[in-house]
């Protein structure tokens, strides 16, 4: 009775989406954005053209046929920027390194081992190899499995049965989680998970279900920092052999493993946390309420996640493309920063941290060559762009920006950055915009650390230094760039330093570092961490 029941509520509901849905064009016809793609598409056309013909005859038979047809066109006309990409480790000379992350025996190994390259053959970095677009490589087999598995969980999943075909398209429907090869994983999850609904309390909890299939990857796939040296994201395959990943992996296997079985999931990410290095990704998954709650897929289920550092801007991955995002808008430069040229990804901050729109005036006259801002964040010893805004009469209002955090307002000028103002405070729980300008001079200041950490005192009521013993550290204050206030070597006292501007923004840096240590402003004496 309780399956007949979610069945009328089912059909009723595929009812409401129909009448709502565009009409369809006539058996042999390809819609406008359908021919695009195929015209992309090369050689591979008659693979395409298969797939979206095997579901437009079939879309008079039922309801779930003409739904097909929808899925089948949306995936087709949001093909393009799809692609399975690999990497190659090239040394100075642009010469191949042969490099497995798997023959060193832990993470600290690895980077002994890469350091010994790297004085041998000059400084290493990855680079693209080969891309295999989906318009140009995808037959037609692939599309339609993944297209009639994702049907098949969307209507015999329990949980599954309030998703609207909107919803599904988003997040159950998309056949892959990013760059990685193609693999009919659908098939695999459907049966790793098939009797779950048996063993569940409540078999429409969208939770429970996450949490059961979650804890049963976490089960045999985890984190190894090994990864991070091997940047082609994997496929299934690869991650049941190796049962190791980076952040990429975790979200990808556990993407498979819940839309295979209709749990409307996706991957949030941060370009660049705001008061630390390195990026993070991590997945979502959307309730029955419409709430998406963060998790991380084979680490910590739904209500058991929380992130480690400040977000200045998250960014969901999409399936379909995004025509509000920057790479697709009117402007005078063609190249924009690398994290916010994607075609596939939406801004879903609010959802994460307390936000508020920034408005800047520039003062300085802007090239005529220019007609887009960014905002940068701080992070592993570089200012990287987070998000944009158009310049209109000198003025540029960025969204939804994540608060109590230094940013620095920039172009883009020639493929890099170019600071274009002062960096600011955006002060937390009211939105104001405190300039960090540093002017006059300070007689003396002393500095304890490099990096935010718990301030120890010792028993005359001064605060000890944290920093290393004889290692020489230079002290920065940024004035339209980091400049040097002279370098100390640490003791067993604070370093002091004289003379410094007032209100700036400053770094201390250790010679030789990883340039990880943090920016700071000070107040009253003591470093305040950002």
């Amino acid at each position: 009775m309780f399956h007949k029941i979610l069945a009328l509520i089912f059909l009723c509901l595929l009812v409401l989406t129909l009448s709502a849905a565009p009409a369809l064009t006539g058996t042999g016809e390809f819609p406008p954005s359908v021919m695009k793609a195929l015209e992309a598409s090369g050689n591979n056309r008659p693979e395409l053209e298969k797939a979206f013909t095997h579901y437009q005859q079939r879309s008079d038979s039922s309801e779930i046929d003409r739904l097909k047809y929808m899925a089948v066109q949306y995936l087709i006309e949001n093909m393009e920027g799809h692609c399975y990409v690999t990497y190659k480790l090239v040394d100075t000379a642009g010469e191949e390194v042969d490099f497995n992350v798997l023959d060193y025996p832990d993470y600290d190994s690895l980077e002994r081992a890469v350091g010994a390259i790297e004085d041998a053959r000059g400084v290493l970095d990855y680079k693209r190899k080969d891309k295999f677009d989906d318009l140009q490589t995808i037959t037609a087999d692939f599309l339609m499995n993944q297209i009639d598995y994702a049907f098949r969980a969307w209507t015999e999943k329990p949980w599954a049965q309030n998703l609207t075909f909107e919803q599904f398209c988003d997040y159950v429907l998309p056949y892959r989680g990013s760059n990685e090869p193609l693999e009919p994983w659908r098939e695999y999850f459907w049966s790793r998970y098939e009797g779950i609904v048996d063993s569940m309390s409540d078999p429409t909890d969208i939770v429970e279900a996450a949490r059961i299939i979650n804890d049963d990857v976490r089960s045999w796939f985890g984190f190894d920092p090994r990864y991070y040296y091997h940047p082609t994201d994997q496929g299934l395959s690869e991650m049941l052999g190796s049962e190791l990943g980076r952040c990429e992996d975790m979200t990808n296997v556990t993407i498979y493993a819940f839309r295979a079985n209709g749990l409307a999931v996706t991957s949030d990410y941060t370009p660049y946390w705001a008061n630390s290095g390195n990026n993070h990704a991590w997945n979502a998954i959307l309730l029955a309420d419409g709430r998406v709650v963060p998790f991380m897929g084979a680490e910590a289920n739904p209500g058991e996640y929380k992130l480690a550092n400040k977000l200045a801007k998250v960014y969901r991955k999409m399936y379909a493309l995004q025509p509000d995002n920057l790479i697709f808008q009117t402007r005078k430069q063609e190249e924009v920063p690398r994290w916010l040229a994607g075609k596939n990804y939406i801004d879903v901050t609010p959802d994460y941290t307390e936000v508020f729109d920034v408005s800047l005036s520039f003062t300085e006259e802007l090239p005529d060559s220019v007609d887009m801002a960014y905002l940068c964040v701080f992070n592993s010893g570089e200012w990287q762009a987070i998000h944009w805004g158009r310049i209109f009469d000198g003025t540029a209002v960025f969204t939804d920006v994540g608060s109590d955090i230094v940013y620095l307002p920039a172009l883009y000028l020639n493929e890099e950055i170019e600071p274009f103002g002062p960096p600011f405070v955006l002060e937390k729980n009211t939105g104001k915009v405190i300039t960090l300008e540093a002017s006059g001079l300070n007689s003396m200041v002393k500095l304890t650390g490099t990096t935010q950490r718990k301030q120890e005192i010792s028993t005359d009521g001064v605060a000890k230094s944290s920093l290393a013993d004889g290692k020489e550290y230079e002290f920065f204050v940024w004035q339209d760039g980091w400049q040097s206030l002279g370098t100390a070597t640490a003791g067993d006292e604070p370093l002091g330093f004289e003379n410094v501007p007032q209100g700036g923004l400053y770094w201390l840096v250790a010679d030789d570092s990883d340039r990880e240590e943090r920016i700071f402003t000070i107040d009253d004496s003591i470093q305040v961490w950002w």
